[in-house]
């Protein structure tokens, strides 16, 4: 008995030490976070919200966390690369359409702060019990039998149960904010201020500040709301449209892709694609790059977003060109893409080989570097990804940014499928007879719609794609090439078995 009292206390010694502890780390910590089009500094709080502070200018959001023992956040916002005001709220408008990404993203930030105030805590309820135990050896069996005999059994406990109550409120008076230095924010529903705002569950539960912020920026946060309302209204009506869409499913024996590329931050076509993808039965997605306009850190959204939407299938991926920098190929990692490097893998049963675009770009100044440098950088990775390919002897599809870089592959017949994208628009699918086989290539066009490098914004800005790809027996068998036009019109391309007939020569 006497054995299972001091483990009992030992426990007690820890809870009380390592709790606090944890609590008090937990909610002092902050972390550089970047949500929409924004850096932004996220620190966690206990009020059951995350709330949004834009600065004095524009009012704050909040919406409920649903989060375990009443845990949420603050997100400050910070700078932006973009200057013009009216503009950035246009984006984050255009963004908050689909905000699934962002959440996700966020939960998992203030996950990992919680995880790491454990650990602290953890580790500091270990230190007390190991101190415990050394005092208690130290006092020895013989000392601590005669203070027992001086002290009895009430005064004893009264005695440890009033020390642990004073570390107990010493920890609280380290963590309880001072209500003396909280903000009085009134909050009223998002639709009270702006009845036009449609009537849909994830709006019913914003709140807005009301006060000052809100009177005198009105107009600015209704140009962010009309943006929003015109993002969600076209993506939403071309989301319904393309449900049960009519392309191939696979057969018995069959499995099937989908391919995106150039999505230039158009995060409202990730819903599209996904109910593509759901009526095509796909067991992976195979993403070409240009998931951005220039590879800001800010722009990991759009990873974070397609990470979400897929979030019950593998996704294997490449850089493009655009993706400039390690923020994006970073985000694809912690997001567990699969992204590409050179050596050849197997997913869901298909060898694929591919790599990222060994160059960089701007948002619209072209290329960045020496031309001759980027052309010459291409012809190199097409060189080693086309010998990687006919040695391995079993690849089958070849996955690159650009097709310039799937040129020699293709000429020697070792993939049964070369795809890319870049250029925004279709080209092919056309089949080449070579040394060691006959090989189909596929360039798409942008899954974003995208005009040069961007994309975002309230509906498309041109035609939008994505494909189809059916394997057999690891082998690619077939495509499909689904189209979206800007006049929300959809274009399901003919099923094309592979390699693709030679049309007969015109005599």
């Amino acid at each position: 008995m006497r054995r299972v009292v001091g483990v009992l206390a030992l426990i007690a010694v820890g809870l009380v030490v390592g709790l606090p502890v944890a609590a008090a780390t937990f909610v002092d910590t902050q972390r550089a976070v970047t949500i929409g089009a924004h850096n932004a500094m996220a620190s966690p709080t206990f009020d059951g919200h995350v709330t949004i502070v834009a600065g004095p200018l524009l009012p704050e959001l909040r919406m409920p966390s649903d989060a375990l023992l009443g845990i949420g956040a603050e997100v400050v916002l910070r700078d932006s690369p973009d200057t013009d005001l009216e503009r950035v709220l246009a984006q984050d408008a255009a963004i908050a359409s689909q905000p699934e990404g962002e959440i996700a993203a966020m939960t998992s930030e203030i996950t990992e702060m919680a995880t790491a105030a454990l650990q602290r805590g953890a580790a500091a309820a270990v230190i007390a019990i190991v101190l415990a135990l050394a005092v208690w050896w130290a006092v020895g069996a013989r000392r601590r039998r005669e203070l027992r005999e001086q002290w009895p059994p009430a005064p004893r406990t009264a005695l440890v149960a009033g020390l642990m109550g004073i570390v107990l409120l010493g920890a609280l008076m380290a963590y309880v904010p001072d209500p003396s230095t909280q903000r009085a924010t009134a909050w009223v529903p998002i639709r009270q201020e702006f009845p036009e705002l449609p009537d849909n569950p994830r709006l019913a539960q914003v709140q807005i500040s009301r006060g000052a912020a809100t009177a005198t920026s009105r107009a600015i946060v209704q140009g962010a709301l009309d943006t929003y309302n015109a993002s969600t209204a076209f993506y939403e009506n071309l989301t319904e449209k393309t449900v049960g869409i009519g392309v191939r499913p696979p057969d018995e024996g069959q499995t099937t892709a989908l391919v995106v590329t150039d999505r230039h931050d158009n995060v409202g076509m990730d819903p599209v694609a996904r109910e593509v993808g759901r009526s095509a039965d796909i067991s992976f997605v195979l993403d070409l790059g240009d998931d951005t306009s220039n590879g800001a850190s800010w722009e990991t959204f759009s990873i974070n977003s397609l990470r979400e939407t897929f979030a019950d299938v593998p996704i294997v991926a490449v850089a493009g060109n655009h993706d400039t920098g390690d923020h994006i190929l970073d985000a694809m990692r912690r997001n567990d893409f699969i992204v590409l490097d050179g050596e050849p893998i197997e997913v869901e049963g298909v060898r694929i080989l591919g790599e990222s675009d060994p160059r960089s770009s701007g948002l619209t100044a072209g290329y960045n570097g020496n031309e001759g440098d980027n052309i010459a950088a291409i012809r190199e990775q097409d060189e080693l990804l086309a010998r990687t390919a006919c040695e391995d002897g079993d690849v089958t599809l070849l996955a690159t940014h650009s097709g310039a870089s799937a040129d020699e592959t293709v000429a020697a017949g070792c993939v049964d499928l070369a795809i890319s994208g870049h250029l925004h628009y279709q080209v092919g699918p056309t089949s080449t007879e070579g040394p060691n086989g006959t090989t189909t290539k596929l360039t798409i066009g942008s899954t974003g719609g995208a005009v040069y490098a961007f994309a975002l914004g309230t509906k498309l800005r041109r035609e939008a794609q994505v494909a189809v790809l059916t394997f057999e027996d690891g082998r690619a068998v077939g495509l499909q090439v689904v189209a979206f036009k800007p006049g929300a019109r959809i274009e399901i391309g003919d099923y094309t078995p592979l390699p693709v007939a030679t049309p007969p020569a015109v005599e």
